[in-house]
């Protein structure tokens, strides 16, 4: 399959790696590293030890492949949309954090759009390597549910290459719970500076719990079934997966870069507020990472 991964920081160097063991891949990304993986190739190392020569550049412009996986920052999407829009694409897939991706690129996109869920770790060390921190999987489906022909393609793709794959028919309910999870993991651990095994007690624990109990009361008034008790049990099941990860958000934050809370608990909070449900965990959580956004721009 030719696939383009529209987006080659951290995950997607590392889903894009994972699959030119198999596929015909294109990463666009930012110099100085689209640059070193064209002249150089991919190393991909942590869990796994490799390298690979997919096709690199910096001009997401008139691409045609198979498929486009978009990895960018929630608040890239539009700009990715309206670039990925003068290509040609039999199906589109999102594997970002937050929420409103997908909606996003279906405005922009005529075809199928997919949405996917990832929970592998994946650092950009420096140009041309990316350390996968920790196995996971890739789920996708159809963004509004039900089964997807595309998302089939996909999937047997995904599974060739192998990378752990699920095709689902619920990705709303799963797209809500991962929300759940960055809610409750990537705020807390950007902010204290601390990695994702800090959530698993003390006064982080009630934090993070709390945030994802708020966003699934939204889900549910949103129309997505979704528990309190799981949607705390999926923060409880990642942080133990991930106990020695640094979450994007934290990254986001050492580097000084803008971070996507408005997409994770900015959003809940902004759903909330249209169902009348208070969100104050999550509320407090984006007023404090916007603050301190404002006083690092």
């Amino acid at each position: 399959m030719d696939i383009v991964v529209f987006g080659a920081g951290s995950l997607g160097s590392l889903v894009g790696g994972l699959l030119a063991r198999e596929h015909k891949v294109t990463l666009v990304g930012r110099d100085p590293h689209a640059t070193e993986v064209r002249e150089s190739g991919l190393r991909v190392g942590g869990e796994f030890d490799f390298r690979v020569h997919p096709n690199a550049t910096s001009d997401g412009n008139e691409l045609r492949a198979d498929c486009a996986i978009v990895t960018v920052k929630a608040f890239q999407t539009e700009a990715a949309a309206e670039q990925l829009a003068t290509g040609e694409f039999d199906a589109v897939l999102s594997l970002q954090n937050g929420m409103g991706n997908e909606e996003i690129l279906a405005e922009h996109l005529d075809s199928p759009i997919l949405a996917g869920t990832a929970s592998y770790g994946a650092v950009l060390t420096d140009p041309g390597t990316v350390e996968c921190t920790g196995i996971g999987e890739i789920v996708l489906g159809a963004r509004k549910g039900g089964g997807s022909e595309a998302a089939r393609r996909l999937g047997t793709a995904f599974t060739s290459a192998g990378i752990e794959t699920e095709i689902a028919a619920d990705m709303p309910r799963r797209l809500w719970e991962k929300l759940a999870v960055n809610a409750g993991i990537n705020p807390t651990t950007a902010l204290s500076r601390v990695e994702n095994g800090a959530v698993l007690s003390g006064e982080a624990n009630e934090i993070a719990a709390t945030a994802a109990r708020e966003t699934a009361r939204v889900a549910r008034a949103d129309g997505v079934e979704l528990t309190d008790e799981d949607a705390v049990s999926a923060v409880e099941t990642v942080a133990d997966a991930t106990v020695s990860n640094v979450s994007s958000m934290r990254q986001d934050v050492e580097s000084e870069r803008k971070t996507e809370i408005d997409a994770i608990n900015g959003y809940v909070v902004a759903r909330g507020g249209k169902h009348g449900i208070e969100t104050p965990v999550n509320r407090t959580l984006s007023g404090l990472v916007k603050t301190w956004e404002r006083e690092n721009e």
